[in-house]
This record gives C-alpha cells, sequence and structure tokens, in this order.
C-alpha cells in the first residue's frame, strides 16, 4: 500500500518504505508495503508489510522505554493509514546511521576480509563469516539518499559531523539498546546479528530513539537452529527477494536497468517471512 494524500496532512518526503507527512507541529509516519533491494525500491509491494514492520517497532519501543525516550507521540492515526502510522514528534535528526554488530556478516564481513577491522575498529585476525563477536562494536555510517549506498564511517568521523558528546552519547545508547534487545531475541530462539539506530535530539538537548527500531527491515535476525559459522544463515527479512533477483531473475544488480516484478511465489514466501518475524518476537498472532 502507498499513500498519496492524506486529507489535512502535507506530504514533506518519501524513503525507500516510509512516507512522511506534516501538519501544525506534528509528524505522521507512514509505513508502506514497498520493498528495497540492491538499492533499487522494487516495482512489487509486499501486502502488510508497513503494518508488521510499525507494530514490530511499537513493541521494541515498548522493551526498551527505560532505557531511552523514543519519538512515538500517538498511534491515533487517520483511518486510512491505522496500524501502518505512527505520529511522532518533531526532532532534530543526527545524520548518523547507529549500527550495531555482535557478528561478523553482511558489508562488515566484507571489510574485515580486507582490511581486518570493520569501520576502524580492529577485530582479531582467524574470524570466520557469521562468527560472534568478542563482544558488539559500534560501526556507524552516513545516511544515503536513495539509491545510493550508504558509506561505512569511523568513530572520529562521527565526532566530526555532531560533536563528540552526542557521538559518545549515540555510541553507548547504541550498545546500550543492542544488548537488551539481543537478550531478548535470545529468548525468542533468534539471534540478533546486527541492527542500525536512528537518533534525533529534542529543543531541550535529549535524544531520542527515531524511525524504525529492530525491525526485519533494520536488522539482521537469525533462527539460532540455523546458525552455522563460516556460513550466510537465512536471515528474517527479503533474503527471498535478494536470492531471487540475484540468481533467477535474470537482471544484473550491477546494471542501471530496474528490476524486474516479483512472482507471486517470492511475494508470498516474502511476506510469511515478516509475519513469522513479527509472530516469534511479540508472542502474537499477526491480523
Amino acid at each position: 500500500m502507498t499513500v498519496d494524500r492524506i486529507p489535512g496532512w502535507d506530504h514533506v518526503y518519501s524513503g525507500k518504505v516510509r512516507d512522511l507527512y506534516a501538519d501544525d507541529g506534528r509528524l505522521l509516519f507512514v509505513a508502506s508495503d514497498r520493498i528495497s533491494a540492491f538499492d533499487w525500491v522494487l516495482p512489487t509491494p509486499i501486502p502488510d508489510k508497513g503494518r508488521i514492520l510499525t507494530q514490530v517497532s511499537l513493541w521494541w519501543f515498548d522493551q526498551l522505554r527505560d532505557i531511552v525516550d523514543n519519538h512515538v507521540v500517538s498511534t491515533d492515526v487517520p483511518a486510512q493509514v491505522a496500524g501502518r502510522a505512527l505520529l511522532c514528534e518533531r526532532l532534530e535528526m543526527l545524520p548518523v546511521e547507529c549500527v550495531v554488530r555482535g557478528f561478523l556478516s553482511g558489508s562488515g564481513w566484507v571489510d574485515y576480509q580486507a582490511t581486518g577491522s570493520v569501520c576502524g575498529v580492529a577485530l582479531p585476525g582467524g574470524l570466520q563469516e557469521s562468527q560472534e563477536l568478542p563482544e558488539p562494536i559500534f560501526t556507524p555510517a552516513t545516511k544515503a539518499d536513495i539509491g545510493e549506498h550508504d558509506e561505512n564511517i569511523d568513530f572520529d568521523r562521527v565526532v566530526s559531523l555532531i560533536g563528540r558528546e552526542r557521538a559518545d552519547a549515540i555510541r553507548d545508547l547504541s550498545l546500550r539498546i543492542y544488548d537488551r534487545a539481543r537478550g531478548l531475541a535470545a529468548d525468542r530462539g533468534l539471534i540478533l546479528a546486527d541492527t542500525k539506530f536512528e537518533f534525533g535530539v529534542r529543543p531541550d538537548g535529549t535524544i531520542v530513539l527515531a524511525d524504525e527500531v529492530l525491525t526485519p527491515d533494520s536488522s539482521r535476525y537469525w533462527d539460532v537452529d540455523t546458525w552455522a559459522v563460516g556460513s550466510a544463515p537465512p536471515s528474517y527479512d527479503k533474503q527471498f527477494v535478494r536470492d531471487w533477483l540475484r540468481w533467477e531473475s535474470g537482471w544484473d544488480p550491477a546494471s542501471d536497468s530496474p528490476p524486474p516484478p516479483l512472482p507471486p511465489e517470492v511475494v508470498a514466501r516474502t511476506r510469511a517471512k515478516y509475519v513469522q518475524a513479527y509472530e516469534t518476537l511479540t508472542g502474537k498472532d499477526f491480523v
């Protein structure tokens, strides 16, 4: 579902998944059913994806409220976006993706193979793909525009962007949140391999957790029963979409041509994986 117009609200921004609207002093974050892969927004939506991401974020915000404030004001939203939208505070958003890694995977694994470190954080030699790290590490990135890649940066670059005090604060908050979330995920048979957070700042200087949090789109979850060091376990997100695009569609992700529509079976399997993530984390049935 993509919403083009909401009466009484001005559309101000659309990202890969979310649409942002504003009225007098309030923001409306709407999670669409769009899905992206290889830095493209695909032409085929995943039904209910926006609702699932919104409900997962709300569940996590509740689990984390004793650690950090969040940007949610209310779930009382216009009827046409009910279940997939949140009324939120206006904040000064910090221009940093706060990535925390507890396991060596994805771009972190690529960086480690090339340099022995991730975002300037030196790691022991001899680690394998998907191996648990000695301790979680903060590996920030810059926020990229649609169609561009996020750029991994070191902590000194974060300091240069937002100052030492705020840099220290978001690093410490990110690690504390990850520690809490990893434990809660483990209780449910899931490994939280890595995740990313975004923070904003209130006028009084309070740092607030914003955007989505610990969803399958912003996090790499593995089933503990399928995790094995030395391989890339299937994750609770758009793995079916990536695999079909890369290996079966005939489309080249490195090309300039747009990706093809997704076949119904890939859509159905991807939706089922998002539903499974929601139900495994929250213990509730998705209706």
